[in-house]
C-alpha cells in the first residue's frame, strides 16, 4: 500500500541513502554529494528514524544493507537514476551536451588519438570529451556515454559491441638493426608492461610459448602504462611485445618492425569492446559510436595514420 505524498521522506534523505548505497561507503558518498561525512550519516539516521527500522549495518570499516535497506535501495536507486537522466536531458539553455568517452590510457594514446582528426572532419559539430584512465567506472553514475573496454567475450557486458581482437609479436625500432629474437635477447633489454592483472601481455608467457622459457635476456625495463612501453621502443631502448592491432599504423609507417614472422603471432583471449551507457543513446552519441565501429572495421592498410603525438625515434627526421 502506498503512503500519502505528504508522508514521503525528504528527497535529500533518499539521495543521501542512494549515494551511500552506490558506493557502500559514507566517505565516498560524502565526496559525491559535496557534504561532510557527518552530514551524510545524519541523513541516514534521519531516514531510519522516519521509517522506524535499520537500513544499514555498520561495521568497523564497512557497511552492509539490512534486508529492508537492500529492498529500498533497489527501488530508490532506479528512481533517482531516472530523475538524473531526465533532468540531464532538460537543458533549457539549449547548451549541447558533450559526448563523454572513457577508454584506457594505452588505447587512447595508441589507437584513438591518431584517428580523432577523422571524427572532427566527419562530425565537426560533435563535442567529444575523452576520459583516459584505467580504473573501472560506473558509466551512468560517472556520466559516461561510451566506454571502450578490454575484456573477454564471457565478461563483456550485455549489448557490448566487439571492435577487434588482439595478437602479440615482438617489435623494435629499425635503427637497432636486429633481425631475430635471438639477437634481441643478447643485445637489448626487453620492454615490459608491468601489469600483473594481464600476465599474458608480459614477456614470460610469450617466451614460454616460443620455447624460449629458459632464455636469459640482457635486461628488462618495466613500465606501468603500455603507451610508455611503445614510446621506449620508438626511442630504441629495447624490444617491446607489440599489441599489433593497437600499433599497426606505426608498423605501416616503418617506425617499428616485427622480429618474428606473422605465423608466430599469439592471439589473446581478450578483445576491445564498445559499451553504451543508455539505450537508445542521444544522436551525437550514436554518431561517435558509429564512427568508432567504422574505424575498427577498416582494413589494416586503411588505418595507417601519421605518427600523431609520438616523438621521433632514433635516426628519424622531421
Amino acid at each position: 500500500m502506498s503512503i500519502p505524498l505528504v508522508r514521503l521522506s525528504s528527497l535529500d534523505l533518499i539521495r543521501g541513502f542512494v549515494a551511500v548505497g552506490r558506493r557502500m561507503s559514507i566517505t565516498l558518498a560524502a565526496q559525491d554529494l559535496c557534504l561532510t561525512q557527518s552530514a551524510v550519516s545524519r541523513q541516514i539516521h534521519a531516514l531510519e528514524e522516519q521509517l522506524g527500522l535499520k537500513l544499514l549495518v555498520r561495521g568497523h570499516r564497512s557497511i552492509a544493507f539490512t534486508a529492508e535497506g537492500e529492498r529500498l535501495f533497489r527501488s530508490a536507486d532506479g528512481a533517482v537514476q531516472q530523475l538524473q537522466d531526465v533532468l540531464g536531458e532538460l537543458r533549457a539553455d539549449g547548451v549541447q551536451r558533450p559526448v563523454m568517452l572513457s577508454a584506457s590510457i594505452g588505447f587512447t594514446g595508441l589507437w584513438l588519438l591518431p584517428r580523432l582528426s577523422r571524427l572532427q572532419a566527419l562530425h565537426p559539430e560533435v563535442d567529444l570529451r575523452v576520459s583516459a584512465n584505467n580504473r573501472i567506472v560506473d558509466l551512468r553514475h560517472d556520466g559516461i556515454d561510451l566506454a571502450i573496454r578490454y575484456t573477454t567475450a564471457a565478461l563483456a557486458p550485455a549489448g557490448a559491441t566487439r571492435l577487434f581482437g588482439e595478437s602479440l609479436a615482438p617489435v623494435v625500432h629499425p635503427a637497432l638493426g636486429l633481425r631475430s629474437m635471438a639477437e634481441a635477447l643478447r643485445q637489448v633489454s626487453l620492454l615490459e608492461f608491468d601489469n600483473p592483472q594481464h600476465p599474458f601481455l608480459q614477456w614470460g608467457d610469450w617466451l614460454q610459448a616460443q620455447g624460449l622459457g629458459e632464455a636469459r635476456p640482457k635486461g628488462f625495463l618495466r613500465f606501468n602504462q603500455y603507451d610508455q612501453v611503445i614510446q621506449a621502443a620508438l626511442d630504441g631502448q629495447g624490444v617491446a611485445l607489440g599489441r599489433l592491432e593497437l600499433i599497426q599504423p606505426l608498423l605501416d609507417a616503418g617506425r617499428l618492425q616485427r622480429l618474428t614472422p606473422p605465423e608466430l603471432s599469439i592471439a589473446t583471449s581478450h578483445a576491445y569492446w564498445l559499451i553504451r551507457a543508455s539505450e537508445p543513446p542521444r544522436p551525437d552519441v550514436q554518431r561517435v559510436a558509429a564512427w568508432i565501429e567504422y574505424e575498427a572495421a577498416l582494413p589494416v592498410a586503411a588505418q595507417a595514420q601519421p605518427p600523431g603525438p609520438w616523438r621521433l625515434g632514433p635516426g628519424e627526421q622531421a
